[in-house]
Formats: structure tokens, sequence, C-alpha cells
């Protein structure tokens, strides 16, 4: 018997999207998809399972929504809902989805189109179904850039990875392809989980080079042994600073970190945890109101 999902459309001020996508994330939202309207007006569309929420939770979304417009002095979003089938869903949000070239070297190409036939990029191909992770999201591809930056495929050494919240296992993926030997990816949603294996296998990387496991950053304590070399880390804020304080179980001197899924006004919260922890921030990247943290060691 099909799943029932609700499919949650906001209407709102374009300046508002990123605002609106977090506090969707926060509700439990997957497969977020945003189109535009008209100039003053964007329409984010989001999923989530009927179970998972009641009509009077949809109230409250609609609540917080406007709470948070009117801190942000912003127009007051339209909330509309409707249930519909795990087969409708399935295919409402892949026709906005198209190829999308992310960063200096990546090509995130949806499975259910043909491959390029000519490019010179790395190729991500994901069906990430409800897990985030498409590649269209500032976030993500802040991550995937920062990637860029630590792994250039050309070191003859090891590099061993965590992929805390790995969600689609885009990130995974990508560092694999760039060049990391082992990723251990963990993410509290096994449906998660289970797509970060699809994605390992639809991009042809073997079973081994990226574990995927349901759990948090305790489950990868156990499942790495030993310290590894990078971390990311694209998730909230809110739960990012609940992790920072295990985050040195996995780390030795070296290690380097990306954090991502922080709004602008969460970075100082953020990083006064890194730095309590023996963390530095070395770079703060940003695109919109969304930031990526690389860090380090202190």
């Amino acid at each position: 018997m099909a799943t029932s999902w609700w499919e949650i459309q906001v209407f709102c001020d374009p300046n508002a999207e990123d605002l609106v996508f977090w506090r969707l994330t926060d509700f439990g939202c997957k497969g977020t998809s945003s189109e535009r309207e008209s100039h003053t007006t964007n329409i984010l569309k989001a999923y989530l399972p009927q179970q998972r929420a009641k009509l009077l939770d949809l109230s409250a979304l609609a609540l917080l929504l406007k709470q948070d417009a009117l801190c942000a002095g912003l127009p007051i979003p339209d909330l509309e809902w409707q249930l519909i089938e795990e087969e409708d869903w399935s295919s409402s949000w892949k026709q906005y989805w198209q190829p999308q070239m992310v960063g200096d070297r990546f090509l995130i190409n949806p499975a259910w189109l043909p491959l390029p036939k000519k490019s010179d990029r790395l190729i991500i191909r994901l069906d990430p179904g409800v897990a985030f992770g498409t590649g269209t999201h500032a976030t993500t591809q802040l991550c995937l850039e920062a990637l860029e930056m630590r792994l250039d495929g050309t070191s003859s050494q090891s590099v061993r990875m965590a992929d805390i919240g790995c969600g689609s296992g885009i990130l995974s993926v990508g560092a694999v392809l760039l060049g990391a030997t082992q990723v251990y990816a963990v993410d509290i949603d096994p449906l998660a989980v289970e797509t970060t294996r699809v994605s390992t296998q639809m991009n042809k990387i073997p079973e081994h080079q990226i574990v995927a496991a349901e759990g948090s950053l305790s489950t990868l304590i156990e499942m790495a042994k030993e310290p590894v070399d990078g971390i990311v880390c694209n998730i909230i804020a809110e739960v990012i600073v609940d992790l920072i304080p295990q985050m040195g179980a996995i780390a030795k001197p070296e290690t380097w970190g990306i954090l991502s899924g922080i709004l602008l006004d969460q970075v100082k919260p953020v990083a006064d945890t890194l730095e309590e922890n023996g963390w530095i921030v070395a770079t703060l990247w940003r695109r919109t109101d969304w930031c990526c943290l690389n860090i380090r060691r202190s």
C-alpha cells in the first residue's frame, strides 16, 4: 500500500526563501523544491510522511513561518497543504530538477536523465528520494566547493573522512570522486542511509569506500575505530552545536572540517562552541543567508 505524504506549499517573498527552507527542514520535511511564480513570489514545496504531522502541527508551522517573517521584516508567507500518494510525490518534484554544475569540478546529474556525452567534470548521479541533498541548495553547493579545496585527487596519501548527516550521500560520493579513500557516513534517518548506499552503487563506487550506517556521531566513532582526516557535516546549526563537543573523539591535530546548514545569525554560537572545544574557523563562505565554516584544530 502506497504511503501518503503531506505536500506543503509555501508562497513567499524571494528574500524569505532561505528562512522558509530552514523552517521546513527543521519541521522534518524532505525533498524540498523551489520555483518562481512571479517577480515577487516564490513557491517552496516540501514533503512529509502523513504519520509525522497532524493538522494542528501544520497550523503551528504556519504560525512559525509568520513569526519568522515578522522578525525578519518580510511579507508573511501563505501556507497550503494537501495529501498525495507516494507515486504522485515521486514524479511531481523530478520535473523541476535538471543537471547542474556545482563549483569548478562537479556536475550533478539526476539518475533518470542520460549522462552528458562530453563533460570534463566529475559527474555525481543521484536519485535522492526523500533524502536531503540534490545539489540545488546553497549549503550542499558550499560543502562540495569546500571539498574541492581540500581534496584535489593528486595526493598519494590516503584520506579517511566522516560524513555526519549523510542524506542522499552526495557529499560522500563527491569526496570519493575527489580522491578520498574511505568515507564513514551516518544519518539518523534510515531512508537516508539506504539512499546513500544506492548513491554509492549508482556511481560505481566500491561499497567498502563509503560505509553507511544509521546513527549519529557516537555510531561513527565506533565505525571509524581511529581518527579521520576530514569531517563534513551539513545539517542545522542547533544539531551541529550539540555535536561539536564529541567531534574531538574522531579528530587528530591535523584534522579539518566543513560545517554547513548554518544561517548567518547562527555563526557566532557555532564559532564560540568550536573555540571552546579546540577548533577554530579558518574561513567562512557565504551564499545568500547560508554559511559554510571551514574549520581546523586549534
